[in-house]
């Protein structure tokens, strides 16, 4: 199952807030429908009837689409020091 690190956690909190998702929402990740093999982010107010939730540890939510699941079981969801504002890597588990 995706692991979700403290910084992870900690920046989609502050963007959730930020945008006014509500306690039940959070951050989503699931197949990119445009571009086989990548990932698309974005803060839902809920999880979709078949979304994992792979972490519910903080204020807010992870969410995993199912057909993203299997691709996200190894990896780990990191901020990314090198962007321009809030940004996310996912990175092999250690």
């Amino acid at each position: 199952m995706l692991t979700v690190t403290d910084s992870a956690r900690n920046a989609v909190e502050d963007l959730a807030q930020q945008a006014g998702v509500p306690a039940e929402g959070g951050l989503r990740i699931a197949q990119s429908t445009g571009q086989p093999g990548n990932f698309e982010l974005a803060l839902v107010p809920a999880p979709q009837p078949d979304d994992q939730v792979v972490d519910d540890s903080g204020a807010t939510h992870v969410f995993v689409d199912a057909e993203a699941a299997p691709a996200l079981e190894t990896l780990t969801l990191d901020t990314d020091p090198a962007a321009q504002g809030p940004g996310f890597v996912l990175t092999p588990q250690a």
